[in-house]
């Protein structure tokens, strides 16, 4: 029994939402990675191809038919816009009518498919192999729209009282939720005083504890292209004397990023780290250590005898933190103006083109960034080259409100009682562009950013895949830490 919430057995929680994770929750996820429902950003004829709508309103299907008591669901499609979901379940606490709201948020839209997922398993086949469910979407985070209404169910059966819940699950946030603020808009009045919002939408240290983010960082996304020729020349007739647009791209990188560090060399792009993150940091180095960094899948090979294992940029676990969360990086995710190598021949290429994703700190505001970035890359190119920079998604980062101590109180209550371990505090590299959205609408809300992509879980990469076991814990977590709300 839990003294805080004198109905609530956890144990039974536990219990209720596993069997629904096992004899439901696989299955419907299973069928969700089947459909391969693209983020526009990556299916530009989303409407047309439908899949978004069908995972939508499969997702939908599946909520009414869970006949979750007093629950009203629509979806919702403004004008050239992807569609959203959005639900309500009325509070039950006498004293809680006209009270504060508790918000779910999730989304539906997948990234693409990438390279190298291993033999037998693929971006839209399901395998389900010890405890892990694999395929695109089943972490990130398709199962957001059904813990939620699992750990509301839990509620429901031991008729545990509880605030009002609402719900919004998007379908374009892998593109950055471009979509988003204008249904935020048309639907502020129906969600009320939001006083908590649970976001199943980011990460895990391990799969001991329950983990809060505490901080996301920002993106400035967009593409880089140098051109020298209009064609490809032979290279024996004009390499010396024409310069390469690859050699070009990189004299223009090198005023962004130190190459030999990584180290972004514009100090606009830097923030000071505020001393409450440096010492969680300092906390959860210490529960993590060398885990931090081994859990990526390194590259190793042979050398004179010896396997070596691709290193990280730094061996120690805080700085590690810090680098992965408040530190502004660049990395190149996409290239064009390249031959498959099996095509390359002795040509000068005219251009080269790079897609840029610049991660900044939480507290650089992106739109900024993204006008900087334009000037540095393009101004004064070597050679009176063409050089351009097509600025794409952009998203400031996110810096955690301070935490209450009802719900500090609620985490490591939840955090004990599914995982036997206090709730660990972790900052987290990736974006989520509503967060900031939400703490500018609710200033007083506290933000249970939480989620299931922990260590090799590989959230748009190959081999995506969701922890199972974790995640019914963290299903019954959320709904003990709704059952706590004042």
């Amino acid at each position: 029994m839990n003294a805080r919430v004198p109905n609530l057995d956890t144990a039974q929680v536990l219990a209720e939402v596993s069997q629904a994770w096992d004899e439901d929750l696989v299955g419907q996820l299973s069928d969700y990675i089947e459909i391969p429902a693209k983020s526009p950003a990556f299916d530009p004829d989303w409407a047309k191809s439908g899949y978004l709508d069908t995972v939508l309103e499969r997702a939908a299907q599946w909520v009414r038919e869970q006949k979750v008591a007093g629950l009203t669901l629509e979806i919702i499609r403004l004008p050239g816009r992807t569609p959203v979901m959005f639900f309500e379940v009325p509070a039950t606490r006498p004293q809680a009518q006209g009270s504060q709201t508790v918000l779910m948020y999730g989304h539906l839209d997948k990234q693409p498919e990438f390279d190298g997922w291993r033999a037998g398993l693929g971006p839209w086949t399901p395998k389900y192999i010890d405890g892990k469910l694999y395929g695109r979407g089943s972490a990130d985070d398709g199962y957001a729209t059904y813990a939620a209404i699992t750990a509301i169910q839990a509620l429901k059966s031991q008729q545990v009282e509880h605030p009002r819940i609402v719900g919004l699950i998007e379908t374009c946030e892998e593109s950055g939720s471009p979509d988003l603020l204008p249904y935020v808009d048309a639907l502020r009045t129906s969600m009320g005083d939001v006083g908590l919002v649970i976001c199943l939408d980011s990460g895990a240290g391990n799969y001991d504890q329950l983990w809060l983010t505490t901080s996301l960082r920002g993106m400035a996304a967009g593409t880089l292209k140098v051109e020298i020729l209009t064609e490809g020349i032979h290279s024996g007739d004009a390499s010396g004397l024409v310069p390469s647009s690859f050699r070009i791209m990189r004299h223009v990188l090198d005023r962004l990023e130190d190459s030999e560090t990584g180290r972004l060399l514009p100090k606009s792009f830097h923030c000071e780290i505020p001393p409450d993150r440096r010492a969680q940091a300092q906390a959860t180095a210490s529960i993590l250590g060398e885990e931090i960094y081994k859990r990526f899948p390194w590259a190793h090979h042979d050398c004179g005898g010896s396997s070596l294992v691709a290193l990280p940029t730094t061996l120690d676990p805080v700085e590690a933190l810090i680098r992965r969360t408040w530190m502004p990086t660049l990395s190149v995710t996409g290239a064009e103006g390249f031959p498959a190598l099996k095509d390359a021949g002795n040509v000068l290429r005219p251009y080269t083109a790079f897609k840029l994703s610049l991660r900044l700190p939480p507290l650089i505001d992106a739109a900024q960034a993204v006008e900087e970035l334009k000037t540095l890359l393009e101004d004064n190119a070597p050679y009176q080259a063409k050089v351009t920079f097509e600025g794409g998604s952009a998203s400031s980062g996110w810096n955690a409100p301070a935490i209450t101590p009802w719900f500090e109180q609620a985490l490591n209550d939840a955090s004990q009682a599914h995982f036997g371990a206090p709730v660990g505090y972790i900052g987290q590299g990736g974006t989520i562009p509503l967060m900031n959205l939400l703490s500018e609408g609710f200033p007083t809300a506290q933000m249970m950013v939480c989620g299931v992509l922990g260590p090799k879980s590989n959230a748009h990469g190959p081999n995506e895949f969701l922890h199972v076991p974790y995640a019914k814990r963290l299903t019954a977590a959320v709904a003990q830490v709704i059952a706590q709300m004042p």
